[in-house]
């Protein structure tokens, strides 16, 4: 059986975490298993490393920074094979490149175009436990890459997928997935399973269990994963294809408190107007979620969209010339919103959804200023210091009822 386990950097934050960590890889190892692990940096090297960037250069190279980055995951890897060593079994570790990560030339958010996987079945086939450096490639200029915050389950994937794994399980500091953030909401439940629609979802708004990249590429190549704790040995959270589209479940509620609300005031309300600000926000490279459109009146029409919180700036920037050359009556953003969302697949064809979430904001006299919904999640816009009081009190209708 071959087992591909990523290990986050709180798992191997220190001399005695990292222990632990090889001991739950040798005791799978043990098992006559192949194992294949991925590791991040310890702790909060890799906000260290751009500590001292930003005391070089405010604006560091990116090619440079990926090259200052990567070695956050080498101070890992090493230290983790190491101790793998300490505990008696065969090891070997390697970088992103001697792994055989090829990616695009994107640096700090580069795409993985393949895994060459030669090396490491060969190190395998000599029964060694392969320690892998996770977030990280080369490109075809030989130059190392990096794929971004929670690269290394996008690795740990990458390689699930690219060999065929059994299994590839996702070591945390929680126990697996909840129906919301047990540090905000005491009696979250765990979940045994959740679909890869769901997980998605959740990744994309701000739950720090699974990067979303690493979802997709698991749902595309039906990689079977699982998200389990490191520090207390309990089953995890199946991630899985969905067996009963019929039966809907909510599976979580969900809060992303990094939400800029971006509002243009009082332009012509004509053909064409959403194409020509939303074509200027895309060709700044910036994500657009949720969107309202007023109802023109006197000629004019508002528009208000949400960004990622730290592109709120960068999107006023991006339509200003052109807010200008309309006569809009403002341009502004602000950041003190945050989502809330109720994620359940089959949501779509049971009714009742949204009217039981906007009944709990109403019962607590929280106020929606913008709302989205798909097949699989209701999403509202609030107030950023009324979120977490509304998580509560969204859970406590969905699953204190139940």
């Amino acid at each position: 059986m071959l087992i591909v386990k990523k290990f986050g950097g709180s798992s191997v934050a220190n001399a005695e975490r990292v222990f632990n960590v090889a001991r739950i890889i040798t005791e799978d190892y043990k098992k006559g298993n192949d194992v294949v692990v991925v590791v991040s940096a310890q702790g909060d090297t890799t906000d260290d490393l751009i500590d001292k960037a930003h005391e070089i250069t405010k604006r560091p190279n990116k090619r440079e920074m990926d090259q200052l980055l990567a070695a956050g995951e080498q101070i890992s890897i090493a230290l983790l094979a190491m101790a793998i060593g300490e505990l008696g079994c065969p090891v070997v570790s390697l970088l992103g490149w001697q792994a055989g990560f090829r990616t695009n030339t994107t640096y700090s958010a580069a795409r993985i175009k393949r895994v060459e996987t030669e090396r490491i079945r060969s190190e395998l086939e000599k029964k060694r436990i392969v320690v892998v450096a996770g977030f990280q490639g080369v490109n075809r200029n030989e130059d190392i890459t990096t794929f971004g915050r929670g690269g290394s389950d996008t690795s740990a994937v990458a390689i699930a997928a690219s060999m065929k794994a059994d299994l590839c399980q996702i070591y945390t500091d929680v126990e697996g997935v909840f129906t919301a953030d047990p540090r905000k909401v005491p009696n979250a439940r765990k979940l045994d399973e959740i679909t890869y629609d769901e997980m998605l979802e959740l990744a994309t708004l701000g739950a720090q269990v699974l990067n979303n990249r690493s979802v997709e590429m698991a749902k595309k190549y039906n990689v079977e994963m699982e998200v389990l704790s490191s520090l207390n040995p309990v089953p995890g959270t199946k991630v899985k294809e969905a067996t009963n589209m019929e039966k809907m479940m909510i599976s979580s509620v969900a809060k992303d408190a990094h939400v800029a609300r971006v509002m243009i005031v009082g332009i012509p309300d004509e053909p064409g107007i959403a194409f020509k600000i939303f074509s200027r926000v895309a060709q700044a490279h910036i994500n657009v979620d949720m969107i309202l459109q007023s109802v023109g009146r006197d000629g004019t029409k508002d528009i208000t969209f949400t960004v990622p919180e730290d592109c709120g700036a960068a999107a006023v920037a991006a339509l200003q010339e052109y807010a200008d050359r309309v006569g809009a009556k403002s341009l502004t953003y602000d950041t003190k919103t945050a989502k809330v969302s109720v994620v359940g697949a089959g949501m779509e064809t049971h009714e009742g959804v949204a009217a039981k979430m906007f009944e709990a904001l109403s019962e607590k006299s929280i106020n929606i200023q913008m709302i989205s919904t798909s097949e699989i999640k209701v999403s509202v816009l609030i107030a950023a210091e009324e979120a977490d009081r509304a998580v509560s009190a969204v859970h406590a209708k969905f699953f204190d009822e139940m």
